[in-house]
C-alpha cells in the first residue's frame, strides 16, 4: 500500500497524546491511594493535558491533508453503525473535549469532591472524569486499528496484533514524554513514569516483533491462479496491458526499493525500541530533561518509520495484476 503522511501523523500523533493522557491519570489514581505524592494540579496535570490536547489537536488537523473534499469531513461520521473509521471520528473529538475539560478542571481548580470511600479516599470531579476519558482513549486506540485489522484482504494488516500494537506503540510514547515532562516541570514522578516507559516500549518491541514475524510467514489466500481461474503449474505476466499511471498503481505500492523497505524496518526496530531505552535508563541516572526529551524524539521519529513500515508491508491482491510496469 501507498503510506499517506497525512495517515502517519493522524496515527503517530493522537496516539502520543492519548499515552501522555494516560500517563497523567495513571500517576493521580496512585496518589489518590497513596502509592505516589499528590502532584500539583495546576503546573502538572494542567499544563500536561494542554500538552497532550495540542498533540491530538495536530493529529486532528494532519488527517484533514488526507480529504480531497475536507469541508465534508462531517459526513465520514455517518456510517458509525458499520464503519471504524466513522466511529473514530466520533470519539476522538469526545476524548479531545474531555481531555480539555480534565485539564482545565485542575487548571482553575473546579474540583469538587463528590464522595469518599469508607473514608480511605475521596472521588473529585477530575478523578470521574478521567476514568472515562481513559475508556475513551483505549476505545480510540481500538477504532484507529480496527480501521486496518478489520480488512480480511489485507492479511498483514489482519491480525489482533495490529490492534495491540497501537495501543502500546501509543502509550510507549505517551509515557516517554511523560517522563520528560516530569523532568520540566521538576516533579518526583520521572523515576515512575520512565520504569514505565521502559516496561511497555519492550513489550511493544515483543508484539512489534511478533507481527513482522508473523507476516514474513504469511501464505497469502490469493495468487495468479486463482485470481484468473487457471491452475496451469506456471503463469507469467508480461504486461499490465497499458504504460501510464493510474490510481491503482499510484494508491496500492509504496515505491520504494526493495533495499529501502528493509532499511526502513530496521531503522525503526532501532530507534523505537532500543535506543528510547537506553536514552531513558541514561536520563533516569542523571535527570537531565535534555536526555529524556531526545528520547521522546528519537522514539517519536522512530514510529513515523514504523508507522510508515506498516501501510507500505500491506500487500493489496489488486497487484497481483498491476504488478509488472
Amino acid at each position: 500500500m501507498h503510506p499517506a503522511f497525512s495517515v502517519i501523523f493522524l496515527t503517530t500523533l493522537i496516539g502520543v497524546g492519548q499515552g501522555l493522557f494516560l500517563a497523567l491519570y495513571t500517576s493521580q489514581l496512585y496518589a489518590v491511594v497513596n502509592v505516589l505524592p499528590v502532584q500539583d494540579p495546576h503546573n502538572f496535570y494542567g499544563l500536561g493535558s494542554l500538552l497532550a490536547l495540542l498533540f491530538l489537536v495536530g493529529g486532528l488537523v494532519a488527517s484533514f491533508f488526507h480529504l480531497g473534499r475536507p469541508e465534508r469531513a462531517w459526513r465520514s461520521a455517518a456510517q458509525w453503525r458499520t464503519s471504524w473509521l466513522s466511529r473514530e471520528v466520533i470519539v476522538l473529538p469526545a476524548f479531545m473535549g474531555l481531555t480539555a475539560l480534565y485539564g482545565t478542571i485542575h487548571y482553575f481548580d473546579l474540583n469538587p469532591t463528590l464522595f469518599t470511600f469508607s473514608g480511605a479516599f475521596t472521588v473529585d470531579l477530575s478523578l470521574l472524569v478521567g476514568g472515562i476519558n481513559t475508556l475513551l482513549a483505549f476505545t480510540l486506540f481500538f477504532c484507529t486499528a480496527m480501521i486496518y485489522a478489520c480488512i480480511k484482504f489485507l492479511q498483514e494488516w489482519a491480525t489482533p496484533l495490529t490492534v495491540v500494537n497501537y495501543m502500546l506503540l501509543g502509550s510507549a510514547s505517551g509515557f516517554t514524554l511523560a517522563t520528560a515532562f516530569a523532568a520540566y516541570v521538576g516533579s518526583d514522578l520521572v523515576t515512575f513514569y520512565g520504569a514505565w516507559a521502559i516496561i511497555i516500549t519492550l513489550a511493544a518491541f515483543v508484539t512489534r516483533s511478533a507481527s513482522l514475524l508473523r507476516n514474513a510467514r504469511i501464505k497469502y489466500r490469493s495468487s495468479l491462479r486463482s485470481a484468473i481461474g487457471i491452475r496451469h503449474a506456471r503463469i507469467e505476466q508480461k504486461s499490465r496491458g497499458f504504460m501510464a499511471g493510474a490510481f491503482n498503481t499510484r494508491e496500492y505500492f509504496h515505491g520504494a526499493s526493495g533495499r529501502s523497505f528493509r532499511s526502513i524496518k530496521w531503522l525503526f526496530l532501532v530507534l523505537v525500541f532500543p535506543l528510547p531505552v537506553m536514552l531513558l535508563s541514561a536520563g533516569l541516572g542523571s535527570g537531565l530533561f535534555a536526555i529524556l526529551a531526545f528520547a521522546f524524539l528519537v522514539q517519536y521519529l522512530g514510529l513515523i518509520a514504523e508507522r510508515w513500515f506498516f501501510f507500505a508491508q500491506a500487500n493489496h491482491p489488486q497487484n497481483l495484476y498491476y504488478q509488472t510496469v
